[in-house]
């Protein structure tokens, strides 16, 4: 690292063993940052120009440089080499190349790896949240699109995976889009704190060339400077925190995942897959597999590998800057890079599905499903809870002795079981009654369900042909 576009080493004898170069180079993944390292270090010579240390025409020269050095990494004319440690190695060598060693050799003034880094995660981080929320939004459009097509179906309702009332299917999938939109309030919150710009902090302890950060967080798009030098550097909790959200957003999809690939299967048939977003088998001709929502569930998994460890490499870092920190940026690549991989797909999975409306409506009152129903009767008839509960269970017990459904109980049978139950309890015994008097806050009734519609509509608008 004492070659000539090295960041340090000036102080050593020899360069570093072949072992250490290949352990502390991170320019084959650090280099998708190098817009932000460039905006970065336009910003700054700003700030130097502003503080005395550049002319104008200096900075004009500077920046023209720095704009065709993004034109060459853009077009791929300029890339990385073996021998780059880092992204910033890297641009401050392809700089030197278009500006020249002595003009070139004068951005390095103010400023260290240390809060360059800081800043270009949080940028890179602010743009990529603003593609992930385009691509959630995508996906609630799409789960209320589903829902107004299909007002009114009824579907099995379950708790502990067993049948317990029934709900409308739009209620369903509405429920998957709720924790969605929490998803994009938990990015709007987190943009808050991460757009304060470490630029100035230095190593740890600021700088002393009187360089104006204000100006440098101004020109990044960032509210302010962070407010200490030495947290500015050394703390990732906001890489972390859009690591936990992003994993939320993976954890949320591969619970909707779980219950594709239930309702896909011939056991349950609920729904079938579009051939356009299903695979097949190499040796089973006959099979047509959910693998979209099978790999959503499975990089689940691999999002919270990459949240948990990137947590375990915080826990123990002491103030300031560690190097362990050069492991914070893996993580969080990798997450963006799979959300965005997954959720076009899983979105295009679920506009194309096709719900087998007979089978959901058919299975609805199964399980017993209406037995609230009929408690909650007695309990408008002015039977205590506690005794509607039990008066209900033995009607359950008397249905499954006699391989009967609810509303198949003889009137005399009922009143045997307890007189309570007249004649008139069959009005409750019926899917689309249950429905219907779900009218609470948040209920499955049909109007409960288009209030649902019409707030969520503001967030994710119809998409026009």
């Amino acid at each position: 690292m004492n070659d000539a576009n090295s960041l340090w080493g000036s102080r050593f004898e020899s360069g570093p063993a072949d072992s250490l170069a290949a352990l502390s180079r991170s320019v084959q993944f650090d280099w998708r940052l190098a817009r932000y390292d460039i905006a970065g270090t336009r910003a700054h010579i700003k700030a130097l120009t502003s503080a005395g240390y550049l002319t104008s025409a200096e900075h004009e020269k500077l920046d023209r440089s720095l704009l065709e050095l993004l034109s060459r990494v853009e077009n791929g004319s300029f890339t990385a080499k073996l021998q780059d440690e880092d992204v910033h190695s890297a641009l401050e060598r392809g700089l030197i190349e278009i500006a020249g060693p002595e003009l070139g050799g004068k951005v390095r003034a103010g400023r260290s790896r240390n809060d360059q880094i800081a800043t270009l995660i949080r940028t890179y981080l602010l743009d990529e949240a603003g593609r992930l929320h385009v691509e959630v939004i995508d996906l609630i459009e799409v789960l209320v699109s589903r829902a107004e097509e299909h007002l009114g179906v009824a579907m099995p309702g379950r708790t502990h995976f067993q049948h317990a009332q029934p709900v409308l299917l739009s209620h369903h999938l509405l429920a998957h889009a709720w924790p969605l939109v929490r998803d994009l309030e938990r990015l709007r919150d987190w943009r808050v704190r991460a757009m304060f710009s470490p630029y100035g902090a230095g190593a740890l302890a600021g700088n002393t060339l009187g360089l104006d950060p204000s100006l440098v967080a101004a020109e990044l798009g960032l509210s302010a400077p962070t407010q200490n030098s030495i947290d500015a550097t050394s703390s990732r909790d906001v890489v972390a925190e859009f690591a936990f959200i992003a994993t939320l957003v993976s954890i949320n999809l591969s619970r909707f995942a779980e219950e594709i690939i239930i309702w896909a299967s011939r056991e349950f048939d609920y729904i079938k897959l579009s051939d356009s977003y299903s695979t097949g088998s190499s040796i089973m001709p006959q099979k047509k597999n959910p693998d979209i929502a099978e790999l959503a569930r499975g990089k689940a998994g691999r999002a919270i590998g990459n949240l948990t460890g990137l947590l375990a490499t915080l826990k123990g870092l002491p103030l300031a800057y560690n190097r362990d920190l050069q492991e914070d940026k893996e993580p969080v690549f990798d997450l963006v890079d799979q959300l965005h991989l997954v959720l076009p797909a899983f979105t295009g999975m679920v506009a194309t599905m096709q719900f087998n409306r007979n089978r959901l409506e058919l299975l609805a009152p199964e399980g017993f499903s209406l037995a609230t129903d009929v408690a909650e009767w007695l309990v408008k008839k002015k039977v205590p809870f506690r005794e509607a509960h039990e008066i209900t269970g033995k009607l359950v017990a008397y249905c499954e002795q006699h391989t009967l459904d609810l509303h198949e109980v003889p009137d005399n049978e009922m009143a045997s079981i307890s007189p309570h139950l007249t004649p008139d309890v069959r009005d409750v015994l019926t899917v689309g009654g249950s429905i219907k008097a779900r009218q609470g806050a948040g209920g499955t009734a049909l109007p409960r369900v288009l209030e649902q519609i019409q707030a969520l509509r503001k967030i994710a608008p119809k998409k026009t042909a």
